[in-house]
């Protein structure tokens, strides 16, 4: 609800756990990472307001994850509004909360991700070790429709790279080599948008320069992505611009309609017809976020 109006109907595996784990056991998913819905993520609060909140969120996220029984990994969320308050959150998630991440958007309030206002948070993750997980929160305002489909199928897509165009070229991810990054629905855009970016970027530079272009692609292949695309066609772009290794089953569970069979049936139909090879997809299915997340 949003005040006495619906805002979206849910079902029970969002917040109830023993359901939760029912859905999960119907398709064989042993362990999953939950995470904050990206609406509550709360860039347009008062920072002590969404402190607040977000706090008592994180409490939750941990006693759902205590209650699992080991089936449930969680992510966090941190107030950017106000980043010794984020900071502070950030290392309560991981030493107090024993969370293994923390959530952002891909854009902060009117801050794209390489803001030098957020060069400290980025500093402080990097430091704890505390992967993060970027998710789309401004489809509307990445696009010039803002109808629903639009927005879903473009504009969520459009803001996911914009935000990985600022994580590469913005300098963030050469200002801390430590940083784990990953980024929603295969990135978004960022795999077809990359190479004219970058030719971009080498024409502003005045001409391709070789040293940079091998850099750039080394500084992608630092980025993790999930493998919500609804298509397995698209799997194998996703594969060579970000690496198999750093490709982790992804779902929008529980949105969607029938969302954790729609992305293992892509995942699988993947395999069955060779677009990826059964390694990879083996990987894919688990341990790539083992190493993503540090377990």
């Amino acid at each position: 609800m949003r005040g006495t109006e619906v805002f979206r109907r849910v079902k029970p595996a969002l917040w109830d756990v023993p359901t939760r784990l029912a859905e999960l056991d119907s398709v064989g998913v042993d362990r999953q990472v939950i995470s904050p819905v990206p609406v509550t993520l709360s860039m347009w609060a008062d920072g002590k307001d969404a402190a607040e909140y977000l706090g008592r969120q994180n409490d939750l996220f941990a006693e759902a994850v205590t209650a699992s029984a080991g089936r449930l990994r969680g992510l966090g969320a941190v107030p950017l509004q106000d980043i010794d308050a984020a900071i502070a959150e950030l290392r309560r998630i991981k030493h107090e909360l024993g969370l293994d991440g923390v959530e952002i958007g891909s854009r902060i309030g009117d801050l794209e991700l390489d803001a030098p206002e957020l060069r400290p948070f980025f500093a402080a993750a990097e430091e704890a070790g505390v992967p993060l997980f970027v998710h789309p929160t401004d489809g509307a305002r990445a696009t010039r429709r803002a109808d629903p489909a639009c927005m879903f199928g473009v504009g969520m897509l459009t803001d996911t790279a914009l935000a990985a165009t600022a994580l590469v070229f913005g300098g963030v991810l050469d200002d801390f080599p430590g940083l784990r990054v990953a980024l929603a629905h295969g990135c978004g855009s960022f795999a077809w948008t990359y190479p004219r970016t970058a030719y971009g970027d080498a024409m502003v530079r005045g001409g391709a320069d070789s040293e940079r272009t091998a850099h750039l692609r080394s500084l992608v292949e630092r980025l993790w992505v999930d493998t919500l695309v609804f298509d397995p066609e698209l799997l194998p772009l996703v594969a060579s611009r970000f690496g198999a290794g750093h490709l982790m089953l992804g779902t929008d569970h529980p949105f969607l309609r029938a969302p954790l069979e729609t992305a293992l049936a892509t995942l699988t139909e993947a395999g069955d017809r060779g677009i990826l090879e059964e390694s990879q997809v083996a990987r894919i299915l688990g341990r790539n976020a083992d190493d993503f997340l540090g377990l």
